[in-house]
């Protein structure tokens, strides 16, 4: 069954008994933190260290679940390797404590110092060392469509290098369709391994202008349909960007308008 979820990008004023309030009355199933408040990584915060226990009983009591986190990890990067694998071990015991399906991992690296080919092998080392890890393949690995590897064709150049079943795709599809692919090209090119996804919507105006979802002119409905008929169970999230876009609506016009659209989709 598909569930609906949302980022914490989308309500960087809120703490977390306001976005555990106002998420679940708005008909959310899920929250992916991507930072909470002032602070982007929620392995430093009290919430997520000291006070674990209690955050996973307060999520509880909410009624919703935690979808993924969304790290900072960039496995294609050599120069972060350490950093990589430091955030990588704080963020597991969170997400076991609190049973989260996905961590969300970026490619990244520089095309300027290295071929495209050797920075997936990198990435895709790097995702081995992620899975070695205690509890590392106790969750799925999601890595996003974004930057050079928005295309479903290049970042499956680092997926197709790690055939374990915790490895796979966060379709990002606001970064697939501006990079020139349909959402049949980009399922059809992740062949099977789209294991989450993320929904933003934009105008493709003389620049990309980012709006809340369902108020743009992209394909988001069509990639909803083909996900559906495909058979995906996993969550869409709602990565709605007002933490880098001010000018965006805020969390209490854009949630609930993204949770009616998500809904019509799905009942459609």
């Amino acid at each position: 069954m598909i569930k609906i979820a949302t980022t914490t990008l989308g309500c960087p004023q809120w703490d977390l008994d306001t976005v555990l309030t106002n998420c679940a009355s708005y008909g959310f199933d899920a929250i992916d933190f991507r930072g909470l408040g002032e602070d982007l990584d929620i392995t430093k915060t009290a919430a997520f260290t000291t006070g674990l226990a209690a955050t996973r009983r307060r999520i509880e009591g909410s009624g919703l679940s935690v979808s993924g986190i969304s790290t900072s990890l960039w496995v294609c990067d050599p120069a972060r390797r350490e950093a990589n694998l430091e955030e990588a071990k704080r963020t597991l015991p969170i997400a076991l404590e609190l049973g989260v399906p996905n961590l969300r991992i970026f490619g990244g690296g520089d095309l300027e110092k290295q071929p495209m080919e050797e920075l997936a092998k990198q990435g895709a080392d790097l995702v081995r060392e992620l899975l070695a890890l205690d509890g590392g393949r106790e969750v799925r690995w999601c890595m996003e469509t974004h930057d050079q590897w928005s295309r479903s064709a290049d970042l499956m150049q680092i997926l197709g290098q790690v055939e374990a079943a915790e490895v796979g795709a966060l379709w990002d599809v606001f970064h697939t369709i501006r990079h020139g692919e349909t959402p049949a090209e980009s399922l059809a090119g992740f062949g099977g391994r789209v294991y989450y996804t993320h929904f933003k919507d934009g105008i493709p105006d003389e620049a990309w202008r980012m709006v809340s979802l369902g108020d743009g002119t992209l394909p988001m409905a069509e990639a909803v349909r083909l996900l559906k008929e495909g058979g995906y169970e996993g969550y869409l999230a709602l990565e709605h960007e007002k933490r880098w876009h001010d000018e965006l609506e805020p969390p209490e016009v854009s949630f609930p308008k993204a949770v009616k659209w998500f809904k019509a989709q799905l009942e459609g």
